[in-house]
C-alpha cells in the first residue's frame, strides 16, 4: 500500500492513482494531522532502473494557528516532480560537487519506492513556516491570554521600550524646569 514495486512497472510510462484514509497516517511528531482522504496521482516514466514520478498530492491537513493556537484546516494540492534511482552500493566518502538534479533525486531499495516518505515530504513542504488560520488573525492577548478573534479583553497594553525610560524621565524633568 505504501510502496511502489518497481518490478511491476513494465512499460515506459504508467499512470498510478491511490487514495489513503486519514487513519492510514500516524500522528508522530509532525506539526500537522492528516484529515482524509488523501489522493496521490502520478505518472511514472521508466528508464531502465531510473524512475521519474510527476504528479500531485491532494488532501487536507489540520494545523494549529501560530497566533491564536486554534486548530484550522489547510487544503493542499501539491505538485511534485521527483526522480528515483537505486541506492548505490559502492558509497565512498570522497567529496563531490552537489548538482542541481541531486535536489530532486531520491533513492530506493529492493525495487520499492517508499510512497509514505514521498507523501510525508510533500506535506512538510506544504506547511507554511508560520501557519495562520486567517491573514487577519489577531492572536492572543499577551496579558490575559484571551483569543482576540472571539472576544476583546480589558487589558491595557503599555508598550514602552525600557531602554527609552531614561529619556522619558529627562523629558519630564525638562517640562518641569521650563
Amino acid at each position: 500500500m505504501w510502496y511502489l514495486n518497481t518490478a511491476t512497472i513494465r512499460g515506459p510510462e504508467e499512470h498510478i492513482e491511490r487514495v489513503y484514509r486519514a487513519e492510514d497516517f500516524a500522528r508522530g511528531s509532525d506539526p500537522f494531522e492528516v484529515r482524509g482522504p488523501v489522493r496521490l496521482a502520478f505518472d511514472v516514466r521508466k528508464d531502465q532502473e531510473r524512475f521519474h514520478l510527476i504528479g500531485r498530492v491532494e488532501g487536507t491537513l489540520d494545523l494549529l494557528c501560530s497566533r491564536c493556537l486554534e486548530p484550522f484546516a489547510l487544503s493542499v494540492d501539491i505538485p511534485f516532480d521527483l526522480r528515483y534511482e537505486p541506492r548505490p552500493t559502492d558509497v565512498n566518502e570522497r567529496e563531490r560537487e552537489v548538482r542541481e538534479q541531486d535536489f530532486s533525486t531520491a533513492y530506493y531499495d529492493d525495487q520499492q519506492i517508499d510512497l509514505g516518505q514521498l507523501l510525508s515530504e510533500q506535506f512538510h513542504l506544504a506547511v507554511p513556516m508560520k501557519p495562520l488560520c486567517t491573514e487577519s488573525c489577531r492572536g492572543l492577548c499577551p496579558l490575559c491570554g484571551a483569543n482576540l478573534n472571539r472576544e476583546s479583553c480589558g487589558c491595557v497594553l503599555e508598550r514602552e521600550d525600557p531602554r527609552l525610560a531614561v529619556l522619558k524621565g529627562l523629558a519630564g524633568r525638562a517640562r518641569r524646569d521650563s
